[in-house]
């Protein structure tokens, strides 16, 4: 380390922290880093964007999907700014991710010079770690302070650089520190197991919801499930925790949600909730105990009054429990359950089989569900589609990658990106409507300059499809919600990758089996009915917001437009 310059310690940091990629754009303010990393490149791959954003996404994807840092960088001024959408999409999801922000040189610094804006105040509500590093000798400590911050913490830690520091020889002893982070074993304290032991022997009618904190316990999760002789309710950012049609599994809850999960919730003795802090309380249970498995202490009764919490992670804390628990000999309510779920996915699969034309969302996703492997990475974007994928797309071994807290358009094109770098062996399949993807197309061009072969599926209604229902739930007339024409499969071909466009049903499986088999980004043009996305119950109240929305459209234009309310709750 000694006389050596900061950029290459850092650099030789970063390869010691197991970091192999990052995500960004050159500039003027970080070009020296950027040198730095050019003659480091068989050790780290710097992979350049097209815009900012997508870089920070990107790096966030890449922490959810693997545990690991994800990190980014950019210039002062803009650049720093556009990463803030990415940042805040990982500090709601929990991912590690590690911000290398350049700024102007030390000697500048305060005085109004070119693209220079205050990053430390700037970076401050998204970070857990946030410093400005002043001069070359304090660099490695901060790196290595960032990174266990990130990783302790699960959020954004950020360096901002100024673009000299890097270019300057430690010539002094530093401060020395690792590069090196533990994960602790956390297990509740005895007479919280013993409270929360006691209400699950109680319970007659439990039901556990399950987020993506248990994901790394799915034995776990299903041994306890079976044990209690409880269904699981999976929320969305936890989908894939049990396989979709697990005899166990009622799907999602919520707008997104089945019917049997609502029906479960409505009628349980007894709320399990499993790394979740579901935020839509008024779909959940209005008088019900309740016991709380999490990690995060705060979160402990935070959205749902509880009896008992247990802090502590979840594969640790539901394999105590199943070595304590005594099977439930009382499953009524369950085997309830089970048949209504039976029903629900009759009543489901005779929606997919429709073979009209127009194609609808939900025959879609039933014909991407034939080319998807068990292993692939589904990267799904934000709106109406978020609703089908939800429903619809059977889950068995995937892995289901979404903004859920931030809930973010755009996001599934990053989050394709990062995960063929973090699995370039496995099938990557990004999943949008046409909104979301042209928040982000741009970066199509980075799957072809990198020859990533990502299958990209574009739901296309030409309208910001969730928006438009938002308005008419609220009783209002859709405003700004139509999109203009755009052919997405000639556009992937002038980017140079391959393109198909469906516009009949009969092209569709064709068309998705054809591209998945190809060794390059693809993209299929889905054009698809615009249909509202209702939830699997739904509510008067939902139902007459709907007939206000009729109302006004009447007077505005002296036209009826009855959305498909009725036939839904029929089918429902």
């Amino acid at each position: 380390m000694f006389d050596k310059r900061a950029g290459e310690v850092m650099v030789d940091l970063f390869s010691e922290w197991g970091i192999d990629h990052i995500y960004g754009l050159p500039g003027d303010s970080i070009n020296n880093l950027i040198e730095s990393l050019r003659k480091a490149k068989d050790q780290i791959k710097f992979v350049q964007v097209r815009h900012e954003e997508v870089a920070a996404l990107a790096a966030s994807a890449y922490g959810k999907l693997t545990g690991k840092l994800g990190v980014c960088l950019s210039i002062a001024g803009p650049g720093a700014v556009h990463l803030l959408n990415g940042l805040y999409d990982a500090k709601e999801d929990g991912a590690p991710v590690l911000v290398l922000a350049g700024q102007v040189p030390t000697e500048k610094i305060g005085t109004d010079e070119f693209q220079e804006i205050n990053l430390q105040r700037m970076f401050d509500d998204v970070s857990v770690f946030n410093k400005t590093v002043v001069s070359e000798e304090q660099l490695p400590a901060l790196v290595n302070q960032a990174i266990r911050t990130a990783y302790a913490e699960k959020g954004v830690a950020v360096l901002t650089i100024p673009d000299d520091i890097t270019t300057k020889k430690i010539k002094t002893q530093v401060q020395e520190n690792a590069a090196y982070y533990a994960e602790p074993d956390i297990l509740p304290r005895k007479n919280d197991r013993e409270a929360a032991l006691s209400l699950l022997q109680e319970a007659e009618k439990p039901v556990i919801l399950a987020g993506k904190g248990a994901k790394h316990a799915k034995k776990e999760l299903e041994a306890f499930a079976e044990k209690m002789a409880a269904p699981v309710i999976v929320t969305l950012p936890g989908k894939g925790v049990l396989p979709d049609e697990h005899p166990y599994c009622l799907g999602n809850l919520g707008m997104i949600g089945t019917k049997p999960a609502y029906e479960a919730i409505k009628n349980t003795d007894l709320l399990i909730m499993v790394g979740t802090s579901f935020p839509y309380t008024e779909f959940l249970p209005e008088k019900a105990k309740a016991v709380q498995i999490d990690i995060e202490a705060a979160q402990m009764g935070k959205r749902y009054p509880i009896e008992a919490g247990l802090i502590g992670e979840a594969k640790a804390c539901l394999a105590w429990l199943n070595e304590q628990l005594e099977p439930n000999q009382n499953d009524h309510f369950l085997k309830e359950s089970q048949e209504k779920m039976e029903k629900w996915w009759r009543q489901v699969e005779e929606i997919e089989q429709d073979t009209s034309t127009p194609i609808k969302p939900q025959q879609l996703v039933a014909s991407l569900q034939e080319v998807v492997d068990r292993d692939a990475v589904l990267s799904v974007d934000v709106g109406n589609l978020t609703v089908w994928m939800a429903r619809h797309f059977r889950m068995t071994e995937q892995d289901f990658l979404i903004s859920s807290w931030m809930a973010t358009m755009g996001c599934s094109l990053p989050g394709a990106l990062a995960a063929k770098m973090a699995y370039p062996d496995r099938q990557v399949v990004s999943v949008s409507g046409d909104g979301g993807f042209t928040m982000v197309m741009h970066d199509f061009l980075t799957a072809v300059k990198y020859n990533l072969p990502i299958l990209f599926v574009i739901s296309n209604n030409e309208k910001i499809g969730m928006i438009k229902y938002e308005q008419k739930e609220m009783g209002s007339v859709e405003y700004r919600t139509d999109m203009e024409s755009f052919n997405f499969a000639r556009f992937a071909e002038t980017c140079g990758g391959s393109g198909f466009r469906v516009e009949r049903h009969e092209d569709l499986l064709p068309s998705l089996q054809a591209a998945a088999k190809l060794d390059q980004p693809v993209i299929v043009d889905v054009q698809v009915e615009d249909q509202p996305p209702l939830p699997g119950k739904i509510s008067y109240d939902q139902a007459v917001s709907y007939s206000k929305h009729t109302i006004k459209k009447l007077f505005d234009k002296g036209e009826l437009d009855l959305p498909p309310i009725k036939k839904a709750i029929k089918r429902l």
